[in-house]
């Protein structure tokens, strides 16, 4: 594989364009980690850690040595902190509903956050075993369905590490990092799915990014009240099927007869795709593994497959939180109707939604 996920191409177009020298290695003795993780027991367990590798943080503190030699030898995870400026926080701040303490969230609204990105590094016989079926399966599909790019897959099965050249992931923590571990402190959590359409934009079709705000707001409230709050922010786009097929989808269910109805909601999907969702999330837990993560408080989700998932390697779920029905906008009535009906977590606010509401249930027509 290559380092830095889908941005390899980039890097090969610098080379390319002259831009970089191919030989070029990184200096990184400013770039340790501005707060510890780990380790934690779960690191040795691949049961638990096979999707990122979790010293992946401590290239300069493990490998010092050879990087002075000029070895080359790249971190997959960076850690640091930084101020979270939204719009929805700064409203909440004048609503009411949260309140600024100065160390948490500041009096303009923003929230002081540490962060980690992190890059996927699979352990081949991990990631077979989770999804049932041989290595050798697996290192065929891939090698397939990338049409070729990593002969190693085939003619190197000695190597078990494979860094995919897919998007990683994000974790954002609000409150003491320490704590984490700990059962007796409370902790928020939301693993949250890429929606560039909602979450930066603001596309009222999905509740994706009402959803992400609110998290933030009580993973701010939990780290106030002493507790930690954290979000996963995976780089999935339209269930992983990618934003290309999520608006051809779009379009077939607007366009479909009868409209865009809850009815067909995920039948669209697989019409467009051949399945309804790639993400299947045997891989998602991961991430609360290298946190150190054994017991959420507060998971907010309504997610069946996202609690199944985390609960199955070890973790235990107190509490589901869903979305309060008045952030969820008008078009997205669609998607949250099909959700709960085929077996998402209703909650108390979503009771009652039956066949006869998910057939009532259409979205907002075009004229297309």
């Amino acid at each position: 594989g290559a380092h830095s996920g889908s941005y390899c191409i980039y890097t090969g177009l610098a080379v390319a364009a002259g831009k970089l020298n191919p030989d070029y290695v990184p200096n990184l003795k400013l770039t340790r980690p501005v707060f510890q993780i780990g380790p934690h027991k779960s690191w040795s367990d691949p049961k638990k850690v096979a999707s990122i590798d979790p010293f992946g943080h401590l290239t300069t503190d493990a490998y010092g040595a050879y990087l002075n030699k000029g070895f080359d030898i790249r971190p997959t995870i960076a850690i640091t902190k930084a101020h979270i400026d939204l719009p929805e926080t700064r409203e909440a701040v004048k609503d009411g509903r949260l309140i600024p303490d100065g160390k948490i969230l500041m009096p303009n609204g923003q929230s002081i956050v540490s962060k980690a990105a992190i890059e996927p590094v699979w352990y081949l016989p991990e990631i077979a075993r989770r999804f049932g079926c041989t290595e050798t399966m697996l290192r065929q599909s891939i090698f397939r369905m990338t049409n070729g790019m990593y002969p190693e897959l085939i003619t190197r099965p000695d190597i078990k590490i494979f860094l995919p050249p897919i998007g990683g992931l994000t974790i954002y923590i609000w409150g003491d990092p320490d704590t984490i571990p700990d059962e007796d402190i409370e902790l928020t959590c939301r693993v949250h799915d890429e929606c560039n359409g909602s979450d930066v934009f603001g596309s009222d079709i999905c509740t994706c990014r009402p959803y992400l705000t609110h998290a933030i707001e009580e993973c701010i409230k939990t780290a106030q009240r002493g507790g930690c709050g954290i979000v996963i922010y995976f780089r999935k786009e339209g269930r992983s099927l990618g934003e290309v097929t999520k608006y051809l989808v779009y379009n077939t269910r607007k366009r479909q007869e009868g409209g865009d109805s809850a009815e067909n909601y995920f039948n669209c999907t697989e019409q467009v795709a051949g399945v309804q969702d790639t993400r299947f999330q045997a891989l998602m837990p991961d991430p609360l593994h290298f946190l150190g993560v054994t017991k959420i408080h507060n998971f907010i989700s309504m997610s069946d497959m996202k609690y199944n998932a985390i609960v199955s390697t070890g973790i235990e779920i107190v509490n589901r939180v869903e979305i309060p029905k008045e952030l969820v906008p008008e078009d997205a009535q669609v998607e949250i109707t099909a959700k709960v009906f085929h077996g998402y977590n209703a909650g108390k606010a979503y009771q009652g939604i039956d066949e006869k509401e998910l057939k009532k249930t259409v979205g907002r027509e075009y004229a297309y």
